[in-house]
């Protein structure tokens, strides 16, 4: 299918090849380990990611009965030049790039190369391959000081999730790609309008003092900068991100106790860590790449699923993955009886 006027825009506002080599070339070095124990933790990684499968699976009751193929276990380059592909698919990038593109490639690289190192996996929808990101699995577990075969198979437990997911519901990538198209697309509004809204979003602030803006803030800000449309689809992302994650994490502990003998002083060490507060610096750049809203989204999401489980059990909570009238709003992650009432009735 060809692409729109937007997705080319969008896409050729980055050179994402560019971005990649930038990124690898700037992303941290290893955590220190020999050669053997590198090896030895990345055929693990890759073992747990085929046995988390089937667990997975039985408790969900989704997956579409296929055998998926071997997850992808790589470093922190590899991982970079694995995004910048997955980014560039989403946004549709094009041959002809305009002038600005490799500067923008190269700021796009840095916040590659930042998050590579705090990456542990994830799901590509668009290539449908799972990553896994050896040194970082090695590092966490480490300072978690968690047995190394419980913590990688609940990792991977997680990220399985994220594949199941979308081979029940593939129409979620596409929703992906037409929200981050009208994200990007040009809307034609009086500056007054944007400027009402920015005053309001800043007035509605009212962080601590001495404080950086939370990451409630930096949402309000994005918002007020964007017209109905955009706002909407950046709504649609968020939630479509909440659910996703909190599901991933509802299933993980839901399985954990069968699989991980450890799993209760895993998910403790683990929350704790996520809690715990960086130096301000740290914490500014985190709220710049979205990744405390990440940590909201384990957090809501997993509230809303665990509560409607509990509600009407997972068969009907399966439902969400019918399509996109299925999906929970913002709103409703925060009151599931309201997303109940409206899709189950």
């Amino acid at each position: 299918m060809p692409m729109s006027g937007t997705e080319r825009a969008l896409g050729d506002a980055i050179d994402w090849s560019f971005a990649a080599g930038v990124g690898a070339r700037l992303a941290r070095p290893a955590p220190a380990m020999s050669r053997y124990t590198y090896d030895t933790a990345t055929a693990e990684l890759a073992s747990a990611s085929d046995r988390a499968e089937a667990p997975v699976r039985d408790l969900t009751g989704l997956g579409d009965g296929a055998e998926p193929p071997p997850a992808l276990v790589v470093d922190r380059p590899g991982w970079v030049h694995a995004a910048a592909a997955s980014m560039s698919e989403l946004v549709g990038a094009g041959e002809h790039r305009s002038w600005a593109a490799k500067p923008a490639g190269a700021q796009a690289g840095a916040m590659l190369a930042y998050l590579s190192s705090a990456v542990l996996g994830q799901y590509d929808p668009f290539s449908r391959t799972l990553l896994l990101v050896t040194p970082n699995v090695v590092a966490v577990e480490r300072a978690l000081k968690v047995p190394t075969s419980d913590f990688r198979l609940w990792v991977c437990l997680h990220e399985v999730t994220h594949r199941v997911q979308f081979a029940e519901a593939p129409w979620m990538a596409d929703l992906m790609r037409d929200a981050a198209g009208q994200l990007s697309a040009a809307v034609d509004e009086p500056i007054g309008d944007i400027a009402g809204r920015l005053v309001s979003a800043v007035r509605d602030l009212r962080e601590p003092e001495g404080k950086p803006m939370s990451q409630r803030g930096m949402l309000g800000l994005m918002r007020a900068l964007q017209a109905e449309p955009q706002r909407d689809s950046l709504d649609r992302m968020l939630a479509l991100g909440t659910l996703l994650e909190g599901h991933a994490d509802h299933v993980m502990d839901a399985v954990g106790p069968s699989v991980v003998p450890s799993v209760v002083r895993i998910r403790r060490a683990f929350d704790s860590r996520r809690r715990r507060s960086s130096n301000p610096v740290h914490r500014v750049i985190r709220i710049l790449l979205g990744m405390d809203a990440k940590i909201a989204q384990y957090i809501h999401g997993k509230k809303f699923v665990d509560a409607v489980v509990a509600k009407v059990g997972m068969e009907q909570f399966n439902t969400v993955w019918s399509g996109p009238d299925a999906l929970p709003t913002l709103g409703e992650i925060d009151k599931p009886e309201a997303w109940i009432a409206r899709v189950l009735g």
